[in-house]
């Protein structure tokens, strides 16, 4: 008998291997599959944020295009001189109704059919001067739709002032 442990020592010592232990199929298509999966999902986290970067960059230029219409929702006869020795002569005095008017205004107007459940949030004049701009809407993921069914909200604000020189 130990003979024959012997031999079997030194043919394992020599590489020889039973059977069994050399056996490797199917190892590389379990990681073929794998690393394929992997890059899949990884390809896909690539496609939505990109697509929630760009939904988000459109909601701000539609709150910047807004505010910027809301700022100059004034009337001429609202322009105030200011007294002697000021840095600006001339002021406006926006009034808060004014400005979610022309903030509607501009919606109405300015295509935004990609951007789904558009709200104005927020459209007043807190000081008088600048109008400021809330909007909200939501953002579906473009492939994925079954992870994330009711959507992302988003909210971007954007402020914009009228400034006589």
């Amino acid at each position: 008998m130990t003979v024959r442990r012997r031999d079997r020592a030194a043919a394992v010592k020599a590489g020889d291997r039973p059977d069994d232990m050399t056996d490797e199929t199917g190892s590389t298509l379990l990681l073929t599959i794998f690393y394929g999966f992997l890059a899949l999902v990884v390809i896909l986290l690539v496609v939505a944020a990109s697509s929630l970067y760009l939904e988000r960059k459109r909601l701000l230029t539609l709150a910047d295009g807004a505010a910027l219409a809301a700022a100059e929702a004034y009337a001429l006869d609202a322009v105030a001189v200011a007294p002697d020795g000021s840095t600006a002569p001339l002021r406006t005095e926006l009034d808060s109704t004014a400005v979610r008017t022309a903030a509607d205004a501009y919606l109405a107007t300015a295509p935004h059919a990609a951007l789904e459940e558009l709200v104005v949030t927020r459209a007043a004049s807190a000081d008088g001067q600048s109008a400021t701009v809330s909007l909200s809407a939501y953002w579906r993921p473009p492939v994925l739709t079954l992870v994330l069914p009711a959507g992302v909200p988003l909210e971007v604000t954007a402020v914009a002032r009228s400034v006589f020189r």
